[in-house]
């Protein structure tokens, strides 16, 4: 709410209805010992004024940069239409909607989202609300771990998003289950899972494989090998997705002889601005033959007894509507706002315009390598083909370049060395079609700059 109507008195006045002494009264049953002490680096109440001044010196501290940054999060064009028409109240202040003769516009809205994914991703059907991508992942293992009933083990490539593998093992971890990671090519031709290196291996037996498309390096993986090899050892295959990259790429549906069985992967993409980490969304997608392993809700289109079109929470298989040892999943998170938004995204652009949008990016990421990979210094690891990220390496310490790159107003990448040790000095870069010709320009102009002044070891004069 833009602002707090309670006053000190309407406090004072709504503790004494309920024969509360004081806010934290209502908070007793909370041990002590749990409880956080007053918010030292947190200011007194302001006006609306000083707020308003506040905001607006922090966002001018911030300035403005131009981001190369991708690793997940993209920043992609939202026509103003998305959140003007999203902000209305009638979808701005939806929540779960229990009550289907109340919340028809609420679960039509829903119904063509999962009509719309479904169509994405090639899958037979989707659910609604999934916290974010990384959560969808975790949720699509235990899934498929029900679905296989024999092994507690996935196999989970490196070149799987870091956050991604990281949220999923600590939510899986105390199940029981063992995520086995499978390491890529590291060759120039590399840089994602070589699937013959990958049927030489012996695993034993596994209830599913993740496969990333494209993966966290921006790489475009075997999807139609890695899935054939899944099934051909009794396993099901995951397909962790890029929904914009979907618009060009094969979806999961059609990969190799039998098609993906769970598909997942973040719609950030989809319409919601980067915001500083969010909220975004989450997606799922699977055959019909996995529908009652799925978690979330799905929403049903039926006719009433005069024969009128309807909407319908048709399966909750979430704790909240079931025994909770019979729930497939503990999800309460609502995401129906981006998912609104991403509805009216696609609505938006169509198949047509998300396929622009696509090879965009693509283009001004095959632009940007190349003006990249020319700087001397610059190098390319992976030659592989890529969507709109990609690997470089620098000869110089790579904290050093960004933070002077960051200083200039250019966000140029990710570390990637963190997460993998054998990449030490590269980064991972990205572009969307949000990025000009002269953006790139820039770019490629202040890196030769920060590399020259790495290998001569003075300050370079900032503009």
């Amino acid at each position: 709410m833009p602002f707090i109507p309670h006053t000190d008195d309407d406090i004072r006045a709504m503790l004494d209805a309920i024969g509360a002494k004081s806010i934290d009264d209502l908070f007793d049953e909370i041990p002590a010992a749990l409880r956080s002490d007053r918010l030292e680096h947190v200011p007194d109440g302001l006006s609306e004024m000083q707020i308003t001044r506040l905001m607006h010196d922090r966002a001018a501290a911030d300035g403005r940069t131009l981001s190369f940054i991708g690793a997940g999060a993209y920043e992609h064009h939202i026509p103003a239409a998305v959140w003007q028409i999203v902000s209305r109240g009638e979808f701005y202040s939806a929540y779960t909607p229990y009550q289907a003769e109340a919340s028809q516009g609420t679960l039509q809205l829903l119904y063509e989202y999962q009509t719309m994914m479904a169509s994405l991703t090639g899958m037979d059907v989707s659910n609604a609300s999934m916290y974010d991508g990384a959560t969808a992942l975790a949720e699509a293992i235990l899934m498929a771990v029900r679905c296989h009933k024999s092994s507690r083990r996935v196999l989970i490539p490196r070149t799987v998003h870091p956050g991604y593998r990281k949220v999923a093992w600590t939510i899986v971890r105390n199940q029981g289950i063992e995520l086995v990671e499978v390491n890529y090519c590291p060759d120039a031709d590399g840089g994602r899972i070589s699937p013959g290196w990958l049927a030489r291996q012996d695993f034993g037996d596994f209830a599913a494989l993740v496969v990333p498309q494209p993966n966290y390096f921006g790489i475009l993986e075997d999807s139609d090998a890695l899935t054939d090899y899944a099934h051909a050892r009794g396993a099901l295959a995951i397909a962790v997705v890029n929904p914009t990259a979907l618009a060009l790429l094969a979806p999961p549906g059609m990969w190799g002889e039998k098609g993906a069985d769970v598909t997942v992967g973040d719609g950030q993409p989809l319409g919601c601005p980067l915001s500083s980490g969010g909220p975004y969304f989450g997606f799922m997608a699977c055959r019909e033959a996995l529908v009652r392993q799925m978690p979330g809700r799905i929403i049903g289109r039926t006719v009433d007894l005069e024969g009128r079109q309807g909407f319908t929470l048709t399966l909750q298989a979430r704790e909240q509507h079931i025994r909770r040892s019979k729930a497939t999943s503990n999800i309460c998170t609502n995401q129906g706002l981006l998912v609104t938004a991403a509805t009216i995204y696609l609505s938006l652009l169509g198949p047509t315009g998300l396929a622009d949008v696509a090879r965009a990016s693509h283009a001004n990421a095959v632009k940007l390598a190349e003006k990249l990979a020319a700087v001397p210094g610059v190098s390319r690891p992976f030659a592989s083909p890529v969507f709109h990220e990609t690997v470089l390496t620098l000869d110089a310490p790579v904290a050093a370049v960004l933070a002077a790159l960051a200083c200039d107003g250019i966000l140029a990448g990710v570390a990637l060395g963190a997460d993998y040790p054998e990449l030490p000095n590269s980064i991972l870069v990205c572009a969307t079609e949000t990025r000009t010709e002269e953006d790139l320009d820039l770019y490629a102009r202040r890196l030769e700059r920060e590399l020259v002044a790495c290998r001569t070891r003075r300050p370079v004069a900032r503009a």
